[in-house]
């Protein structure tokens, strides 16, 4: 499945096959026990995202709300997509997979993988702790200022 119609996160794990499933909800459970407060879990883009609600920052360039990360399960992988990934989150995250001994696979800010296992989850969690609404915030502002 690389999108889905579905309308609740629990209602997009129930389309996915039984092994595809766990694997997305280990790491979704690892998202929501990091995740710092006032990001909303929703279905955006056909996938799980984790955003800022609209009433919480209203001007974006598209009317959708800032996505921080998001969850989904594409055609041959699955996909974590963290939003803020600068320099450092992204050395740090380097620095992670390598002490555990896993592979790397990221485009942009999307890390593939085909199980939770392949991810250093704390490390991830570690990074998605990391930034706050109002700190994220002031990045996508800061870069829309350049």
């Amino acid at each position: 499945m690389a999108r889905s119609n579905a309308k609740t996160p629990a209602a997009y794990l129930k389309e996915l096959s039984a092994d595809r499933r766990r694997e997305v909800a280990r790491v979704r459970d690892m998202v929501r026990k990091h995740l710092p407060d006032g990001y909303r879990e929703t279905m955006n883009w056909g996938m799980i995202t984790y955003e800022v609600p609209l009433d919480r920052h209203p001007k974006t360039y598209n009317g959708q709300p800032l996505c921080y990360a998001a969850l989904a399960a594409q055609k041959n992988y699955l996909s974590l997509y963290l939003m803020p990934i600068d320099a450092a989150a992204l050395a740090r995250l380097k620095t992670a997979f390598a002490k555990a001994g896993k592979k790397l696979n990221m485009g942009k800010s999307c890390i593939r993988f085909k199980r939770a296992d392949d991810l250093p989850l704390d490390a991830i969690g570690a990074e998605i702790a990391a930034v706050p609404v109002v700190k994220f915030v002031e990045q996508i502002e800061a870069s829309r200022r350049r």
